[in-house]
């Protein structure tokens, strides 16, 4: 291997802060499930997920970035068809037909798929050698990406296909988006909204309009952002330390494993926790912003941001949502909620960050 994309050239800053991060998760998934048996072992199972995600991470990072992006348009495909069979044939729970089992393994087809959408934007983006992207190019990136966001929308999963918009968005800008065209967009969302309001589902609509005023069906809807306001503030400056949080470890938090975690750890671990994983998340996001700055080509700084932007939206709406600034949704916090699916994707995402990182003095 040559000396330019030896493992030496790994961001081992930015592999410092997710470990860090993942094992906050994994120590709070414990804590919460400390008075639970029947999510018992869950930390252990999450434990084996981050390993198989850093195995993962070291592999991609030693294959050229390129070779993905050269495959794009049959990774889009098999997304798609994944999509698609997950729709026919996929594990239906609580109403929603989300996950596929293929040998006894049970995974979201949509978390690779907003992974596959950004290597597909990136090799879209880095051949646009316009200084500004045109509404064909706009109507064309709409298309990428509706076609995966429906499928994906009509699960139902709304949540997951509301995260491929910051790729999108990120992408058009660092394009080049003429103002015009973005005012353009501005108003036809706005006039859409209306439409969008009718195509949503009862329960849907419901959390939206929970939202807005949690405190009118308390032990309805508005339950889980009550009880998650509650557990954040009960936290206080220091916590009420690892496993002795009352809104935790007697089950008033829901999914307090996963898309609820950051609500148990504030409650545990109080504001300086919370403001610990904070400073983490912001170097986290900065290193991904300073992998994007010396990517070696258009590609690879489009590939990077893509990460940056759907990492950056997952953290604004999950932590939003769990102090009552956002709706409720299904989307779990990055490298710390549980989730295979979702924790594996993310370490892939990361492994091509470091796959553009260790050829960023390489002539291409």
């Amino acid at each position: 291997m040559p000396r330019s994309v030896r493992y030496r050239e790994l961001d081992w800053v930015l592999l410092a802060c997710v470990l860090l991060i993942a094992a906050l998760g994994i120590a709070e998934i414990y804590s919460t499930t400390l008075t639970s048996p029947r999510f018992s072992g869950m930390h252990l199972r999450q434990l084996v997920w981050m390993g198989i995600g850093l195995a993962l991470l070291f592999i991609l990072a030693r294959v050229d970035y390129h070779t993905w992006l050269d495959q794009a348009a049959w990774l889009y495909l098999a997304v798609l068809a994944g999509l698609l069979g997950v729709l026919l044939f996929g594990k239906e729970l609580f109403g929603a037909r989300r996950w596929i089992e293929i040998g006894g393994i049970t995974f979201q087809v949509s978390e690779v798929a907003k992974l596959v959408i950004i290597i597909v934007l990136a090799r879209y983006f880095s051949e646009v050698r316009a200084a500004q992207l045109s509404l064909a190019d706009l109507a064309k990136v709409g298309l990428l990406a509706g076609v995966p966001m429906a499928l994906i929308a009509a699960q139902p999963d709304l949540g997951t296909a509301l995260t491929l918009v910051p790729i999108v968005a990120a992408g058009v800008f660092l394009a080049g988006l003429r103002w015009k065209h973005g005012a353009i967009l501005l108003v036809a969302g706005l006039l859409i909204l209306p439409v969008g309001w009718h195509l949503l589902r009862p329960y849907q609509r419901e959390r939206l309009v929970t939202f807005m005023n949690p405190g009118q069906n308390p032990k309805g809807p508005g339950y889980q952002i009550l009880q998650s306001k509650i557990a954040v503030g009960s936290g206080g400056f220091w916590g009420k330390g690892t496993g002795k949080g009352s809104q935790n470890q007697l089950g008033f938090i829901p999914v307090r494993h996963a898309e609820f975690v950051m609500a148990a750890y504030a409650e545990e671990q109080g504001f300086a926790g919370v403001l610990l994983a904070m400073l983490l998340y912001l170097a986290l996001l900065l290193r991904l912003v300073h992998n994007a700055e010396t990517a070696p080509d258009r590609a690879g700084a489009f590939l990077v941001a893509g990460i940056a932007s759907l990492l950056l939206f997952h953290l604004l709406v999950n932590v939003g949502m769990v102090v009552g600034l956002m709706p409720v949704t299904g989307i779990p916090l990055p490298l710390m909620s549980y989730g295979g699916s979702a924790t594996v994707s993310t370490w892939l995402a990361l492994g091509l960050v470091m796959s553009v990182r260790m050829r960023r003095f390489v002539n291409l």
